[in-house]
């Protein structure tokens, strides 16, 4: 049998991040997936699901220092049910992505859900190839 959840969405908020009495790290993240489609006037609609996405231990920590809110997110989990009273004594269930693995994929773009490359900036001087005596003028590079 097999309960896996892959999505790929945008966070609808920060981590909540919670420590537990035993120590133990937890944190609660939304993420909106959306789809697609014609109605029957042929525009387009776009629906927008909104899941529970629940961390634990290092995985929470990573998520409260490196997860925003609009930022686009990788999440693979699995489903879970839970059920608890609420301080009225109703029950309430509901049902949560446990995610074992997540990674940011960049900033959500308004024109593009495309990731976003990060660049480097280096504090090394860049060599001078304008020298005609440098060894290193004239060679191919491999990109």
């Amino acid at each position: 049998m097999v309960n896996r959840v892959i999505l790929i969405g945008n966070l609808g908020k920060d981590p909540e991040v919670r420590r537990l009495d035993n120590g133990a790290v937890v944190a609660k993240f939304s993420l909106a997936t959306n789809e697609s489609y014609k109605d029957k006037e042929g525009n387009w609609q776009t629906l927008t699901e909104w899941h529970e996405i629940v961390v634990w231990r290092q995985l929470a920590e990573r998520a409260a220092a490196g997860l925003k809110k609009g930022m686009t997110v990788y999440v693979e989990g699995k489903l879970t049910n839970r059920t608890w009273q609420d301080a009225d004594g109703n029950s309430r269930r509901t049902t949560e992505v446990v995610a074992n693995y997540f990674r940011s994929l960049g900033k959500r773009e308004e024109d593009s859900m495309a990731p976003q490359v990060q660049t480097v900036e280096s504090s090394a001087p860049m060599p001078d190839h304008t020298d005609a005596n440098s060894t290193e003028q004239g060679e191919d590079l491999p990109f």
